[in-house]
Parts: structure tokens; sequence; C-alpha cells
């Protein structure tokens, strides 16, 4: 069974492939299915921008189609940049520019008011018309500077919650085991599971 991740991005699904850890089902990005075409988001919250993506893409391959969206909420900043995590500082920016404008924001707020998650959703589909969501927080703060190598987007600020590291200084296994997205796969991977079962009947 295929099951199509609704992305062009191939470091999302290596790190999807690493987190369900299984053979089956076989985990296709939409470049691999000839889809060149990139859904508009226009979700006010990650929830509506999953399920945007997940009935496009699901009507668009005819196959079962998981979509995420996640991003950063920092609570000083009243939950920014959140959706629009990706385009923060402005279209086109690099993640280090991103970081250096977040990190902008927060000079002047101190330590303990400098609390963020990470929140990933995950609307699933079938192609038949049914549909699952799950959701996945991980909780931390934001730091004073970029620190790691590992890990992409806003992981070199974000300290995890009771580690003391950047999520950048985690090597890939660690972070999987803490993630946001790894959080709202753990409870997807059943219904994953039970689709494959169906498939193979």
């Amino acid at each position: 069974m295929k099951l199509l991740i609704a992305t062009h991005n191939r470091e999302k699904l290596r790190e999807y492939r690493e987190l369900l850890g299984a053979r089956e089902p076989e985990l296709v990005t939409l470049d691999d299915v000839g889809i060149a075409r990139d859904v508009e988001e226009t979700g006010a919250t990650f929830l509506e921008n999953a399920r945007i993506k997940a009935d496009a893409y699901a009507a668009m391959s005819g196959l079962p189609t998981l979509a995420d969206d996640s991003g950063l909420e920092v609570d000083a900043l009243g939950g920014e940049p959140g959706v629009y995590s990706k385009r923060y500082a402005g279209d086109a920016k690099t993640d280090a520019e991103r970081n250096e404008f977040l990190l902008d924001k927060l000079r002047n707020v101190p330590q303990e008011k400098r609390t963020a998650r990470f929140r990933c959703v995950i609307v699933l589909n079938d192609a038949r018309g049914n549909s699952w969501t799950t959701e996945g927080v991980c909780k931390g703060e934001i730091g004073f500077e970029p620190r790691g190598t590992n890990g992409f987007g806003y992981d070199p600020v974000f300290v995890v919650a009771d580690r003391g590291l950047h999520l950048a200084e985690l090597s890939s296994q660690e972070k999987n085991q803490i993630s946001h997205r790894a959080n709202a796969l753990r409870t997807a991977r059943p219904i994953i599971q039970q689709l494959v079962k169906e498939h193979d009947k």
C-alpha cells in the first residue's frame, strides 16, 4: 500500500520513514506521484491547513494521504509565529534569517517569559471519505542564540523542556522520540496500521 505524504520535502519524507519504522505502507511524496501543484494553505489554524492539504491531495492522487501542518508558538508573542512560521520574516527567507528575526523580537524578553512550543497537527484521509486527526506538542522555550547543527527551521533556537539542550543539538534519534511530529504520529500510527491491514485483505 502506498501512503502519500503531502509534501515535496525529502527531509520530511525521511523523518516520517524513521518515525514509522516499517516497510509498509510505502511512503511517497507529491513528486513521486507526479503532483507539482502546491495547494494554497489559507487556514487560520494548523488543523485547517492540514485538512486543506489532505483533502486536496487525496482527491488528486486517489491515495490514502497524510498531511500535516506545524509551527512554533511563542507565548511572549501571543502565539506567533504559529501558522506563519515559514513566512514569519517574509517570503524566501532562510532558516537562519527567520531565527535571527525571532531572536530580535525577543531581545528584551527575560528567560522565564520565553516559553514556547512546537505544535503539529496531522490529518489522515483514506481517499474514501474517511478522515482522522491527531496532534502533538513539544514544549520548551526560546534560547538567546542558535545552537546545534542538526534539524532545520527553528530547531537551533528552541530549548527542549527539561533537557537544557537546543533541539538542533539532539541527534535525529533523540529528536524523533520527543518532537511534535513524533508525538502526533504516535497517535496516528495505529490508524495507518489498520489501513494497511484493510488494504492487504
